[in-house]
Order: structure tokens, then sequence, then C-alpha cells
């Protein structure tokens, strides 16, 4: 009997944390989808302020971004049926939400899982907690600068080969976008995810040293299996990052226990 009242506590606290990271992630949408960031200067730098305006909102201004910047030469994008621009810019103010909501996220998850860790690991949990933002920030920034505007570029160029007049669906453009956000993000995090394992004392330095060969056959199984295309080119802008980020996390972890063991 006390053991399951032992798991309705875990389960009730865990639902009392999913809702804080819910309402956190929907108000930060709400916003973004109420709110227009007007633009304005000082001294010749722009910054933005907020003002009400549900039709032309930020998610709206975001949308036309990756239109103007992600969207091929002589690609249309179109909206096939009533209300698909709108799921687009809700799609995209969740995505927003859950980057800017992703301090609240991690201490929520941490928060949860506390109790079960030693006072080692929750030293690494807390450290780690702003550069997962951070790298989650910057594996976006790359996916939307440098990967997508070639795949997309190198997709649509055989319709163009073709004599096609191309039309993307605005809902396909947009999932398939914020997709690739998400995966780069996530995927940014493998230095991160070695540092604390190895943070935790379940492996040493030299695990990652010795399975280098077999990460970067998973490494790029899994940059296979998500990039659109079988050409064996747009992969590597998924394993090649990923790769590097495989040796800084485990030059960094193999400094750190050097530095642990010259104290």
């Amino acid at each position: 009997m006390s053991e399951l009242n032992e798991i309705r506590s875990h389960l009730d606290e865990l639902r009392k944390r999913i809702l804080r990271i819910v309402i956190v992630i929907g108000i930060i949408t709400v916003f973004i989808l109420t709110f227009h960031a007007e633009p304005f200067e000082i001294s010749g730098i722009t910054l933005y302020y907020p003002i009400l305006e549900p039709l032309d909102n930020i998610a709206a201004q975001i949308t036309n971004h990756m239109r103007d910047n992600l969207v091929p030469q002589d690609v249309q994008l179109i909206q096939t049926a009533p209300g698909q621009a709108f799921f687009a810019q809700v799609y995209i103010s969740a995505l927003v939400g859950i980057v800017v909501g992703m301090p609240i996220i991690i201490k929520e998850l941490v928060g949860f899982i506390k109790p079960a860790l030693k006072e080692n690991e929750i030293n690494v949990s807390r450290s780690i907690s702003i550069p997962a933002l951070g790298l989650f920030i910057a594996g976006c920034v790359f996916s939307y600068n440098f990967v997508i505007p070639y795949i997309l570029d190198f997709l649509y160029r055989y319709g163009e080969s073709a004599g096609l007049v191309t039309f993307l669906n605005v809902i396909d453009f947009v999932t398939f976008v914020l997709q690739f956000l998400l995966a780069f993000g996530l995927s940014f995090q493998l230095p991160l995810v070695m540092y604390a394992i190895s943070g935790t004392g379940m492996i040493d330095a030299g695990f990652w040293r010795k399975n280098t060969r077999y990460a970067i056959v998973i490494i790029v199984i899994f940059g296979a299996v998500i990039t659109p295309d079988g050409s064996g080119v747009t992969m590597w802008f998924i394993a090649g990052p990923m790769i590097a980020l495989y040796f800084a996390g485990m030059i960094i972890i193999e400094r750190k226990e050097r530095k642990k063991l010259n104290t």
C-alpha cells in the first residue's frame, strides 16, 4: 500500500510539473500569436516592442522571414485549404515557446528526477542547464542558415529541371523546417549527454575514445534516416556537425578527468 501511495505521489508531482511546462509554453505561444514585433531604432540599433496585432503577429513575421530566406526562387508558398496559414503559425509559435521556455522545462525535469540523483549527479544536472539551451539554439541557427536552404534548393531543382512549376504548401513547408530545427537542436545536445553520463561516474572518459568508430557509424545512420533524399550528400550536413560535437565532447571530458587526477 505504501508503494502504491509513493507511485501516486510521483505521478501527481510529474503531472504538476508537466502542467507548469504546458502553461509556460502556452503563454508564450499565445503571445506570439497575438502580438506584432514593431521595430524602432536607438543609436542606430534596431530593437522591437510588442503591439497587439493578431492578424499580423510575430508568428506571421517569422513565416514571412522563413519564406524569404528558405524557399527557393520561383517556388510559390501557397495555402490550399482554409486555416492552413493559421495552423502553420501555431506550429511556429509552439516551437518558439519550447525554445524560450527551455530553462523552465529543464528546471522542472531536473526537479522531478532530483530525489533519485546522487550529489554529484545533481551538480552535473545544474551545470548543463544553460549550455543545453545555448546548444539547442546553436543547432537551430546552424540548421536554419546552412542546412535547410541547401536541402530545399537541392530537392526543388529536380522539378525545375523537368520544367515544372513548384507550389509548396505552407503546412508542409513549416513542418519540414520545424522538423529539421528540432532535429538539429536536439542533436547538438550530444556533447552534453556525453558529459552528463561521464559526470555521473557511470563510465570513464576512455569509453568515448574506444567506441569512436561505432559512434561515427551510428551518427551517419542517424543522418541518413532523417534526411529526405537518397543522394548521400544532405545527410552529411547532419552527420558532420554531430561527429565534430562528439569529438569536442570527448576532448572536454578527457581534459576534465586529467585535471581531476592532477588535483
